[in-house]
């Protein structure tokens, strides 16, 4: 008896996939360079992007769409920067989809604004499989979570485009080696860049907020 085997992971891979492109190409229409920001609860996404909205937002036009089961909390943090924000929230769901950016997409004047900051769901595993339309995937991992987090995680490490190992004010008193943190990474992904953060060391953020300027201005060719 033949069995037919339906792969429904594929189909809904695919089909997200699609949508991704045509949220890419939307944003690259308008110049906007879209960043992926995912990591873990507690590894600190959130204050990551409000550093970075503080520090480019009198230069540059910035909008956040904060992604998470309830998302309204975060979105407020964002709003009172002064930023346009769009809570996503993903029910159920583990991970924001390429469906949710299109939909909060609508919600934003992309005529006005120069980056877009996305806020994933807290989590290291669910939103590895799903692109959004984002021009840069960012992987955010504190020292809190252990230096045993990157080995036990190596997809979104292998498929980012930039690791942020943070909280490293504190390193010292987990008992983790951040540069054990790096060695693994690299050791998944070669090419990627690994910066080391803390939001109590402003000079450890300026390598995160240069990296979101330079891709602001290679989007618009300057």
């Amino acid at each position: 008896m033949l069995m037919h085997v339906i792969n429904m992971g594929h189909d809904v891979f695919r089909a997200n996939d699609k949508l991704a492109e045509k949220n890419r190409k939307l944003l690259e229409k308008h110049e906007v360079f879209a960043v992926n920001v995912m990591g873990a609860i507690g590894s600190g996404k959130t204050t990551l992007i409000e550093e970075a909205v503080k520090a480019l937002k009198d230069r540059y036009r910035i909008a956040v769409i904060a992604g998470d089961v309830i998302a309204e909390m975060d979105a407020s943090r964002f709003r009172k920067l002064g930023v346009p924000t769009v809570p996503a929230n993903t029910g159920k769901e583990c991970h924001l989809d390429a469906k949710l950016v299109e939909k909060a997409l609508e919600e934003l004047d992309l005529e006005n604004i120069d980056l877009l900051i996305i806020e994933n769901v807290g989590n290291l595993i669910c939103p590895v499989d799903f692109k959004l339309g984002e021009e840069l995937r960012v992987v955010a991992v504190s020292v809190s979570e252990g230096d045993d987090i990157i080995l036990k995680h190596p997809m979104i490490f292998k498929t980012s485009e930039l690791a942020v190992i943070n909280k490293v004010d504190i390193a010292k008193a987990v008992d983790v080696n951040p540069e054990t943190m790096k060695r693994d990474i690299l050791i998944l992904n070669p090419e990627i860049p690994v910066l080391l953060t803390s939001k109590h060391d402003k000079e450890s953020l300026k390598a995160w907020i240069g990296y979101l300027e330079e891709g602001i201005k290679d989007m618009k060719g300057i």
